[in-house]
């Protein structure tokens, strides 16, 4: 089978998510469902297989939302709560499936074994807690998942190195503030672009939304989608109006096809 790759953003909002937890900004009250937003993640689907990139805190609801009944492996950007808070959620694909393999920096699978201590235990385990196959993973090196491969782009989050992927034409970058000419090359030529654009005033450690569109001419890909989107770049159908035709804010929920 090769069927098309199938993505789901199962969240597009920034560490603290939309609307932001006492917040009275215009952004957090509004009733448009594209301006409420879960932490940053997707999932990809093609033939038989089901990826996650990302496992943060809204990672259970995410599941249920999308009826996501099994989970073939989870590929981590960085170690960053937003990114990864959701770990131990993986309980119920441990019970019905055994090990789930994760696929990340040696790095973070370091600071795992801190925020999560008793899933790594080797003696008297608690019976509850769920296992991971670790699959160290670095940009000099593809990988294959599913039977497709996947290229690891590394970048720069405010001094910390996070990776993105590339399958086919489908390319996901998120909490990128810079990315070496080296990486940039094995972004060119991607059809689906998704990328971090966090808001209009300059951030030390992602893309505003003037530098985000700045790359995407860089790049040069078919189309694009924003994620990872603070409350602070505004109302998702105004900001989305003044986009060139072929750039998009994603949103939860929002499924396409590459």
């Amino acid at each position: 089978m090769n069927q098309p790759l199938s993505v789901t953003f199962l969240g597009t909002g920034t560490s603290q998510g939309i609307p932001v937890i006492g917040s009275d900004h215009p952004v957090c009250k509004s009733s448009d469902p594209r301006d409420h937003r879960l932490r940053v993640s997707v999932l990809l689907e093609w033939d038989a297989y089901t990826y996650v990139i990302d496992c943060g805190p809204d990672f259970r609801q995410q599941m249920l939302r999308e009826n996501v009944g099994k989970v073939d492996g989870i590929l981590l950007t960085h170690e960053h709560s937003d990114h990864t808070a959701g770990l131990d959620d993986i309980r119920p694909y441990y019970f019905r499936q055994g090990n789930i393999q994760f696929y990340a920096a040696e790095r973070v699978f370091n600071a795992l074994h801190q925020r999560f201590a008793y899933m790594f235990e080797l003696e008297n385990k608690y019976p509850g807690a769920p296992a991971i196959d670790e699959v160290c993973i670095s940009p000099d090196t593809p990988f294959i998942i599913g039977g497709k491969e996947v290229r690891v782009i590394e970048a720069d989050h405010g001094g910390l190195s996070v990776f993105g992927f590339r399958i086919g034409g489908f390319t996901y970058l998120t909490d990128v503030k810079t990315i070496p000419e080296k990486e940039l090359e094995k972004i060119k030529g991607t059809k689906v672009l998704v990328l971090n654009a966090l808001r209009e005033k300059p951030h030390q450690s992602h893309l505003n939304i003037s530098e985000a569109l700045e790359l995407v001419d860089k790049i040069g890909p078919e189309t694009t989608y924003f994620t990872h989107i603070s409350h602070l770049l505004g109302f998702h159908s105004e900001v989305e109006l003044n986009l060139p035709e072929n750039v998009h804010l994603a949103y939860d929920g929002l499924k396409i096809t590459i």
